[in-house]
Order: C-alpha cells, then structure tokens, then sequence
C-alpha cells in the first residue's frame, strides 16, 4: 500500500481507486461479485494498482478500460486477463495516435510524483485482450451483472459500464465535471451527442465518473445531453468550434 492512490467505500462490494497526485485525478473502480471481480480502468500505471487491488478481494480479477487512453490502461500490464472495445484494438497493437515523448510529457504534467520514478522507463500499454467486447455485452461477476454500452465521441472504442438492478452507471470520459475534451482528431463531436442520448435514457441513481469530482448525480447527465443539442442546433457541434463552459463543466469542440 502506498500514498499513491485513495480508496473509498462506495459499498460491501464497491470501490474508488484514484489518483488524485496528478491533476486528471483518475478513478478506476472494483467491482466484486461472489464469483469474480472487474476492475474498470487501471489508471495512470505510474504506481502498482494491483497491489491495492489484492488488498479488497480475494477472486479472480478481470480488467477493463473504459477506453485506451495511457491514464485508462496503465496498470493493465499486472493483470493478464483484460477486456476492450473492437474499434480500439489497433491502439493495444502500436497505432495509439500520440507519440511516446507526447504521452511522457501528460504523465509529468502537473504530477505529484513518487520518488524514484523515472519517466523515461513509462511505456503505453501494449497487449492482446482475452476478450474482445460489443455493445450489449454483459459481463457476469457472480450475483452482480455489468452491461457494455458502446459510447463513442470522446474515443471510437468507448464504453460505459451500466449495473441496472442497482442503477450504477460507470461513465469513463463521456461524462465527469471539468472540461470535456472533445476536439482531438480521434473524438467525434456528433457520437458524443448520441452516446449521452443514449446513456440519458436510461434509469440512471449514481453516476461513477473517470476523473475529479466523484460528486456526480444522474442531473449532470441531462444537462451534458442538452448542451450539447442546443450547440447542434445551433451548427456548432463540431471541431473547432470553440470552448463551451457551463459553470462546473465544459466542452472542448
């Protein structure tokens, strides 16, 4: 254990693993079921997640991202058995469209580091995932059953994670407060639109996002989803077209 990362309760069989030593405050989350556990996102990797992992439950544990980004996937090299997305599979293989130096440079920006750690020796995870996940897809923890919902915009492979007996939504980078990054080549402004569509219908009591403020409710979600259909109305849903800031969130197009 170490000071690296924060751990809260959010239930018997729920929690948060954050980072809040660097400034995107990654949350990556376990869930335990009686037979297995998932952990969504593995965070930064700059320290050992799994060690903190092994300390809350005793099963099988599988990984996931919500996407592959290097702060969603950078302690998926400790656990052999992980999940993705279809449309991201060519980002696990040496396609991932930052260069190393670039992705180095986020890791060190605004960070709190631990001592001893050399940034030179952070590499973007590389792998082949022992399964490969589509929209609708269920993953079965043992008494505990998470839905795949495909969420594309903020990356093509996106993905929510969506516990309907209990009304938990896990909403990875589509939706937390803060600015929402939505002008990098590889984002696409109109299937964010319809991936908080898609999400906003849905019967939603607790919203878990993937970075800062863990204070998130189910009204953030609407809000997000009708910002951004007035900005298509208005013909500015699409890159370049600026900064949009909506008191306690934003979007950048």
């Amino acid at each position: 254990m170490n000071d690296w990362f924060t751990i809260d309760k959010i239930d018997e069989d729920t929690y948060s693993i954050s980072e809040y030593r660097h400034w995107e405050e990654t949350h990556c989350y376990l869930l335990n079921g009686t037979d297995r556990s998932l952990l969504i996102d593995t965070g930064l990797g700059i320290c050992n997640i799994y060690e903190e992992v092994e300390q809350l439950t005793n099963r099988p544990i599988a990984a996931v991202a919500t996407h592959i980004h290097w702060d969603h996937v950078g302690g998926h090299r400790y656990f052999p058995e992980f999940y993705a997305h279809a449309e991201e599979l060519d980002w696990l293989s040496g396609e991932f469209p930052l260069s190393q130096e670039t992705i180095q440079d986020m890791v060190i920006d605004r960070c709190d580091l631990p001592e001893g750690f050399d940034v030179r020796d952070y590499t973007m995870f590389q792998g082949v995932p022992t399964r490969i996940l589509q929209d609708g897809d269920t993953i079965e923890l043992g008494g505990r059953t998470v839905e795949v919902l495909h969420t594309p915009g903020h990356s093509p492979g996106h993905m929510c994670f969506w516990e309907r007996e209990r009304g938990d939504l896990y909403t990875g980078d589509l939706v937390y407060k803060d600015t929402l990054f939505a002008y990098y080549p590889s984002t696409d402004p109109e299937a964010y639109l319809a991936s908080l569509e898609k999400i906003a219908a849905l019967p939603v009591k607790r919203v878990f996002p993937a970075h800062h403020s863990l204070e998130v409710g189910p009204d953030l979600v609407v809000c997000m989803r009708d910002a951004f259909r007035t900005l298509k109305a208005k013909g500015l849903l699409h890159h370049g077209s600026g900064l949009f800031d909506y008191g306690d969130w934003a979007v950048q197009l």
